[in-house]
């Protein structure tokens, strides 16, 4: 049986774009932060790593960088694209260690958790 992706709208409203496919990211690990209602982490920001976010993330117990080759997981470098968690996200940013933000690839579902100006101040190239 499959998830139902909820509706494919980025954070204005229109076609959510492709947040990575190198590295391969997603709760559906097809290049978008499509979501459903089985995706409880609500991976919706779609984010470009820096290495102060990795180290971050390591430190509060999720070891992004490191590969885990029995999970097909190479492990993600600075500037490498990855749908984050909507909560762990706004947790990094309340301790300053926000990484960029690709809105146009951001799912409108991460606005439930965080606010439109907190992902604007931390938008990414062409979105800032």
């Amino acid at each position: 049986m499959g998830f139902k992706k909820a509706a494919s709208l980025n954070v204005f409203g229109e076609a959510l774009e492709t947040c990575s496919t190198d590295p391969m990211t997603g709760f559906f690990r097809d290049g978008g932060c499509d979501t459903c209602a089985e995706d409880r982490g609500s991976h919706t920001v779609c984010c470009v790593m820096t290495a102060e976010f990795l180290a971050f993330s390591k430190y509060v117990g999720n070891d992004l960088s490191t590969p885990r080759p029995e999970y097909s997981f190479a492990g993600l470098n600075p500037g490498d694209g990855w749908c984050v968690c909507a909560s762990r996200w706004l947790q990094a940013a309340e301790e300053g260690a926000a990484p960029p933000v690709n809105l146009r690839a951001t799912h409108k579902r991460a606005l439930e958790v965080i606010p439109m100006e907190m992902l604007e101040a931390h938008a990414a190239g062409a979105d800032s």
